[in-house]
């Protein structure tokens, strides 16, 4: 059983014509990391969001967000809390903005399993201090307050609060941005190992190619509310085969054009206040053709691509 299992997820917000999410689906198997990337605004917060029940105010959802092969989107509040103390966890991008300043850290770490019979203190605490070693952190920070640790301490923390009620599935948004690059590197060797130690499933969010490159099994690329290529991530990054996914990967630093810029994207993604027709990143792409206008293409094979004109060969061919 997988610890995620997304599948045609369509998620609508009052005031916009389509869907935010448009037939969603991807799966996370225990001990995997998934990448999911993309450029802002394309969807991946809330679909990771969704799997926690998660939603925006007014949203309305179809499809099935399984975890642990329960629907997430049919629960009440009760079974809700049940799972965001216990078999599903999110890491979030900005750990200041995540933990309460005024709270010592065991309080943070603690205050989730004790409020819902998870765990006595006692066991809390022991298990606080357990996890604290285990993101090499010294348990006397139990006793600090926020404001005394560094950025890559507190989300070490942050790693620390999500792995106390022992998840099966992990959902990772964006957690190294507000890092520097030694801390970066540092967090995700911690992720790497913690997956390996616990068996945990991670939904890694980001929109850094090169970071998901380096630490997923398998990569989803997203584009406006929609799956635009999915695959394992060597043959991803070597072999694109949606032109979208082979934009991102010249736009990357370090992919320097002749002129010595990096390459861009021309135009913007699609308006949701707009119907949409057809692929919906044909108005950027240099091979769309009518059909790409009319149909919206189905991705198939074993890497597939929602393309019409899919790419073949290495990353240097498209």
């Amino acid at each position: 059983m997988n610890a995620l299992d997304i599948r045609g997820l369509r998620l609508r917000l009052p005031g916009t014509v389509r869907p935010v999410l448009d037939g969603v689906g991807l799966t996370v198997a225990p001990g995997e990391t998934v990448a999911l990337v993309g450029e802002s605004g394309s969807g991946k917060t809330l679909t990771s969001r969704a799997a926690l029940g998660l939603l925006p105010p007014g949203a309305t959802a179809e499809g099935r967000v399984l975890v642990d092969g329960r629907d997430v989107l049919t629960m009440d509040p009760g079974q809700l809390r049940a799972l965001r103390t216990g078999r599903a966890a999110m890491i979030f991008q900005d750990p200041r903005a995540a933990i309460n300043p005024l709270r010592r850290i065991g309080d943070f770490l603690t205050e989730s399993v004790r409020l819902n019979g998870v765990m006595s203190a006692a066991d809390a605490d022991r298990r606080a201090v357990e996890l604290l070693d285990a993101v090499g952190l010294r348990p006397d920070l139990l006793r600090r307050h926020p404001g005394q640790l560094s950025g890559g301490m507190l989300q070490r923390v942050m790693i620390a609060a999500a792995l106390m009620g022992d998840p099966g599935l992990l959902l990772a948004d964006e957690p190294t941005t507000a890092l520097d690059v030694t801390s970066q590197a540092e967090v995700v060797a911690l992720l790497g190992r913690l997956r390996e130690r616990f068996g945990t499933g991670l939904l890694f969010v980001t929109h850094d190619l090169g970071l998901a490159a380096a630490i997923s099994d398998r990569v989803y690329v997203m584009y406006a509310g929609r799956i635009a290529e999915h695959g394992p991530a060597a043959a991803l990054f070597e072999r694109p085969r949606h032109p979208y996914t082979a934009a991102l990967l010249a736009a990357t630093p370090g992919q320097v054009g002749p002129a010595g810029r990096l390459a861009a994207i021309d135009g913007q993604p699609p308006d949701l206040r707009q119907e949409l027709t057809g692929c919906a990143f044909a108005a950027r792409c240099g091979r769309a053709t009518a059909l790409c206008g009319e149909r919206a293409p189905a991705p198939a094979g074993e890497h597939p691509a929602a393309c019409h004109h899919p790419l073949e060969g290495s990353r240097t061919d498209g």
